[in-house]
Formats: structure tokens, sequence, C-alpha cells
């Protein structure tokens, strides 16, 4: 099985639900402000990086975990969707593949963080913002990701896109 992460700039919330996947983050905990900025490729990507699959390790089970930046394409995801049905086709493969959109656990101060540190060069504010909107997401990525194991336990497809309704990650925390 083959999970992939995915948000708009493939940094912040796709990299701490990778880090959350593969145990490098404590579970139901508040996480550091060291924590947080040691998670790899947390606000370390450009914008050139957009598009890239970012292979983050093997999980516990042997299941690779990546993350991609797909930017405002509503048809990045569907597009791979396709070209992995093809390659899986051609080759008779087995392997699962499972999206999950992590762009619904972004809080405001996150994307505003985000603005400032990577596109406007600007740590000083960008970095405070991004650690302040990972602490707000973090108990919303932690359970988008054990909803995205779940779900790729109990599929029977191949090739599995989850959208993660923000509706469905903010009644998990009720």
């Amino acid at each position: 099985m083959i999970y992939i992460y995915n948000d708009f700039g493939g940094k912040h919330t796709s990299s701490l639900a990778a880090a959350y996947h593969l145990k490098k983050l404590p579970s139901h905990t508040k996480l550091t402000k060291k924590q947080i900025l040691h998670v790899p490729y947390f606000n370390k990507l450009k914008t050139s990086d957009m598009g890239k699959l970012i292979f983050h390790g093997e999980d516990e089970e042997g299941h690779a975990v990546y993350t991609v930046g797909r930017g405002n394409s509503k048809i990045f995801v569907p597009g791979l969707k396709e070209l992995f049905d093809i390659l899986r086709k051609k080759n008779a493969s087995e392997e699962k593949l499972i999206f999950s959109n992590t762009s619904p656990t972004v809080p405001l101060s996150m994307t505003f963080g985000g603005l400032f540190s990577r596109r406007l060069g600007i740590d000083f504010i960008g970095v405070p913002l991004l650690v302040k909107g990972a602490k707000k997401a973090s108990a919303q990525i932690e359970y988008l990701v054990e909803h995205t194991k779940e779900m790729a336990k109990n599929t029977t497809e191949q090739v599995l896109i989850i959208d993660n309704q923000k509706k469905l990650l903010n009644a998990s925390l009720s």
C-alpha cells in the first residue's frame, strides 16, 4: 500500500500527517515548537517542489508514505489516480494507493504563516504563525491519519481518494 498525503504546498499539514503516520510525533499530546520544526520537510520545501512526490518512509507495516503539494489544482490527484491505474493494469500490480487530503485541517494562522515564511521570506512573522497553526491543527491531523489508515484497511478499491471534509474532522474532536 502507498499513502500520499496532499495539500496545497506539501510542506505543512501533509508533512505533519506523514510524521504522525510514521510515529515520528507523539500521539495524543500537545506538540512543542521544537517537535514541529523538526518534522522532516515542515516549512522547508519551495514552490518549485509542488507536484513532486516526497518519500517520508515506510510505516510499521511496510507501507510507503509520501506527501505532495498539489497547488490549486483540482485535477492533480485525479490525474495521478488515472496514471496509477494505467501502470497498475500494465504491470498487473495489486498495490493499493491511498490519497488523503490534509487541507481541511489548515487553520488561518497556518495559511498566513506559510504566506509570510515561504512566499515572502519573512520567517520571523511566518514561523511563529506556522507553529501556532500546527499546534492548533495537530489533533485534527492525528485523527485524519487514523481515519485514513482505517479507510485504507476497509476499502476494496485499488485507488482511494479521501477528501476529508472539515465537518467530519471537527466532529471527531467534539
